[in-house]
């Protein structure tokens, strides 16, 4: 009896000390983004305020391409994600979407607007440029494109204004020079987008 024992409890120990090392190389959770920028803006309220800018009248021109059935699907999918806060499972959708038609300037837009709620500013504001090169220049999508680049200037605006720590001064003096440039820059792309957004604007022709 005492012979069968042994092997056993040697199995049971090896299990143990296999169980013990693997939850001792589990990784870390990634720190948190924090919730708001600088300027107390959150990400929400950057897409909020895009959304915001296609508000329109039924008087201006504004051209609807034909839509993808699946296309429509995941987009749809994808908003229910994002209404959830289930940003990066938003952005996996979006992407199927893509994969099956890559120039949809709304797809690309809405993927966008994800990007900022992910914090990921710069691919938000590329995908935005390249929706406004694809799309037909006017209309409220042609605002949406426009509104996520001026977002982004403001973020960074906000983000220029923060300083950091260091021990030389000479550091202090190159990030503080650094950061002037980077909100002098962040000023004139605002102006850009503003007028850029505005000329999105235009009447439909009249109909005789």
């Amino acid at each position: 009896m005492s012979r069968l024992r042994r092997p056993a409890c040697g199995v049971v120990a090896f299990a143990l000390t296999v169980a013990l090392a693997a939850c001792a190389t589990v990784p870390s959770a990634p720190p948190s983004q924090p919730t708001a920028l600088p300027n107390g803006v959150t990400p929400q309220q950057m897409v909020a305020s895009i959304r915001a800018a296609a508000a329109g009248n039924v008087a201006e021109l504004d051209v609807q391409p034909l839509r993808d059935g699946q296309v429509e699907d995941l987009r749809q999918e994808a908003a229910a994600l994002e209404a959830r806060g289930q940003y990066q499972e938003a952005a996996g959708l979006l992407q199927q979407a893509l994969a099956v038609n890559p120039d949809d300037p709304a797809v690309l837009q809405e993927m966008a607007e994800v990007a900022v709620l992910l914090w990921q500013f710069d691919q938000a504001e590329q995908l935005a440029r390249r929706a406004h090169g694809l799309g037909s220049g006017v209309g409220p999508l042609c605002r949406r494109h426009w509104a996520t680049v001026e977002q982004v200037a403001h973020a960074r605006l906000a983000q220029a204004a923060v300083s950091t720590d260091t021990r030389s001064r000479a550091d202090a003096a190159a990030q503080a020079d650094a950061r002037a440039l980077a909100a002098q820059q962040a000023r004139v792309d605002v102006v850009a987008a503003q007028q850029a957004r505005e000329a999105c604007t235009v009447s439909a022709p009249q109909r005789f």
